[in-house]
């Protein structure tokens, strides 16, 4: 059976370009003899692996080792350069919650577009705007002007959004913090429900204990390549001993 993720030798580089020019001058002469150093970074390089359907997968890592770029690869946000990622149904990216909103969009808006950026139909999002505001407690100014929003209303609404479907992929970078203890609590809860419904779930945490007790294999990335790939408390005990 395929599975709800699959990763096939994945490379994403990016490019620096090193002009080391000290003047406009400098510089256009350069630029005019093609004078540039160019370096190529790779964030991911080779990475191949599977996450079946109810599974938790963890991915750990020093900062810098390509966690998060491989999420923004697996949520469709990143393309890889060369490799493939397969994505099976819907995906839940809790991921940089909110940086596709407009702050100067009502809620009500902003609702319909950052769905539509997820990929969900705009009219089914406007079907869901009441019950969205309502889960995330800003029901009172849903045709208010989010730039008018703390940082905590804003993180409730995209969470809400974000969530607001029973997704094949469930991607989650680091452990969600917004609101308060409250609302961290009901935020655990809706992701519990999504791990218990089966989704495929992918989480970068820098908790080890935490992915312990909830991961069932994991993977561990070193400079963008995988170091260790196997049961969570072989990986992630290696990855917690080598620090």
């Amino acid at each position: 059976m395929s599975q709800p993720i699959e990763a096939r030798d994945v490379t994403l580089r990016y490019r620096l370009d090193r002009a080391n020019v000290g003047t406009i001058k400098e510089a256009a002469v350069r630029t005019i003899r093609r004078q540039r150093k160019v370096e190529w970074i790779h964030a991911l390089d080779g990475v191949s692996f599977e996450v079946a359907r109810g599974e938790i997968f963890a991915v750990v890592g020093p900062n810098g080792a390509g966690k998060s770029t491989l999420m923004k690869v697996i949520a469709r946000v990143l393309p890889p350069t060369t490799g493939r990622v397969i994505v099976r149904g819907q995906v839940a990216p809790m991921i940089e919650l909110g940086s596709g909103m407009n702050p100067e969009l009502t809620a009500r808006e902003n609702i319909i577009l950052y769905g539509s950026m997820l990929g969900r139909d705009p009219r089914h999002m406007r079907e869901r705007v009441g019950p969205i505001v309502e889960w995330a407690g800003v029901e009172e100014f849903v045709d208010v002007p989010t730039r008018s929003y703390s940082s905590g209303m804003m993180g409730r609404l995209a969470f809400s959004v974000a969530t607001d479907i029973e997704p094949e992929v469930l991607v989650v970078d680091e452990v969600l913090s917004v609101g308060d203890k409250a609302f961290r609590a009901k935020s655990q809860a809706r992701m519990n429900q999504l791990i218990n419904g089966g989704s495929a779930v992918v989480v970068v945490s820098h908790s080890i204990e935490m992915l312990k007790n909830l991961a069932t294999r994991a993977m561990w990335l070193d400079r963008g390549r995988i170091k260790m790939l196997g049961p969570a408390d072989e990986v992630l005990g290696g990855y917690q001993t080598s620090g």
